[in-house]
């Protein structure tokens, strides 16, 4: 298969994400005024608690079964390597950058979370349709293709609430400053005489189990485990158990199931999902082009640990994987691992930034940027992915 063949493949799913993307810009000026900030945020709703949770559990009730999920235990892996190199590569360009406290967190969010939800759900099943792919029959490449782009939103979504939450949380200045008076309570009650607190031979404090349960508690406060389960979490474990257990499976997949008019149902919503995010996506990063005194060195660091240093990372833990036998040797399979470590920042980054009112502006000068930028990095990179497995 040739060059230009590949290139096309990948191209023009770019292309149509830039289009749609242009079109939630487009709608969200000021001028045209049909898709403003409060309008966004009420479809956004809709999105994060309908639409995404209907596509993630419709897709993988119809597409996993208990040895695909066995012999896909890499991915969960690989996923979580991606926020754990992208976090340390960013916290490598905290120390080369120095940039001010309250950017922190959002500079270690976008390293290490990409947009492994809306992004591979559009790419994917549209690479798969082109037909440069390498990637065999169309239907069959989409019905997998959307399996594997499930099963990436639904981890992704687990890690971006839980690892990159906190993170933000942690390094943002109202919660720095909740959590150092936390850790200053620990410190001060564990080592200051109290009524519950003894001596013992050696000068050593024993804090007794009320104090304990206490710190656990005030821990726990801190570390925000609702949000683990969002709904295209909770999407995915039904899914899941659809999938994964025949009697259920019976039940609901197939065109003999007894109560197929559910998943149809549920497929016919989520198909909305794709189109409203992409839009959503446009008018966000509207805001982008308003500026912030953000400097040019951190948007130049963060968009080369996205587009440089994480795919290069990419080839070198897949390729060890296949070396290793970690992985089965499927080429859609190893493009979808491999396109994951090279994707833009999550745009949940911005929903979480809101959240504790930190960088929000710059934040979304970043994201205009990163994703200004994929539309290049993601085209190459993707040419060379599909290369790399054909």
């Amino acid at each position: 298969m040739g060059f230009v063949d590949l290139f096309s493949a990948a191209s023009m799913p770019i292309l149509k994400v830039l289009i749609v993307t242009a079109l939630g810009s487009f709608l969200a000026l000021d001028s045209v005024d049909i898709f403003g900030q409060s309008t966004i945020k009420q479809v956004h709703k809709l999105v994060f608690f309908v639409f995404t949770p209907s596509l993630v559990g419709s897709n993988l009730a119809r597409t996993i079964t208990l040895e695909s999920v066995i012999s896909m235990w890499f991915m969960p892996v690989s996923i979580l390597l991606t926020f754990i190199i992208g976090s340390a590569l960013g916290w490598v360009l905290l120390i080369i950058t120095r940039p001010p406290q309250h950017l922190k967190g959002l500079i270690l969010g976008t390293c290490a979370a990409g947009n492994l939800g809306s992004l591979p759900m559009i790419i994917i099943p549209a690479v798969c349709k082109e037909k440069g792919s390498p990637f065999g029959d169309p239907n069959v490449c989409h019905e997998f293709g959307m399996a594997y782009a499930s099963l990436s939103m639904a981890i992704g979504a687990l890690f971006l609430w839980t690892y990159v939450y906190n993170l933000v949380r942690i390094f943002s200045v109202n919660s720095q400053d909740s959590g150092n008076n936390v850790v200053a309570s620990v410190l001060t009650e564990s080592l200051l005489p109290s009524s519950s607190s003894t001596v013992n031979m050696n000068g050593k404090w024993k804090v007794t189990t009320e104090k304990i349960k206490q710190h656990l508690g005030n821990f726990s406060r801190q570390v925000n485990l609702k949000a683990v389960f969002t709904p295209a979490t909770t999407g995915a474990i039904v899914g899941f158990m659809i999938g994964t257990i025949p009697p259920m499976r019976r039940l609901l997949i197939g065109t003999t199931a007894p109560l197929r008019v559910i998943q149809d149902s549920a497929s016919l919503i989520g198909d909305a999902a794709i189109p409203t995010m992409t839009l959503i996506m446009g008018g966000n990063l509207l805001r982008g082009l308003k500026g912030s005194g953000i400097s040019s060195s951190l948007i130049v660091g963060i968009v080369a640990v996205r587009f440089i240093f994480l795919p290069c990372f990419g080839i070198l833990i897949v390729k060890g994987a296949i070396y290793f036998s970690l992985v089965h040797v499927e080429p859609l399979y190893l493009f979808v691992l491999l396109l994951q470590y090279a994707l833009p920042p999550a745009i949940n980054i911005g929903t979480i930034t809101q959240l504790f009112g930190a960088g929000e502006t710059e934040c979304s000068v970043i994201l205009l940027w990163a994703y200004g930028l994929a539309s290049l990095s993601l085209t190459v990179w993707s040419t060379f992915f599909m290369w790399l497995v054909a």
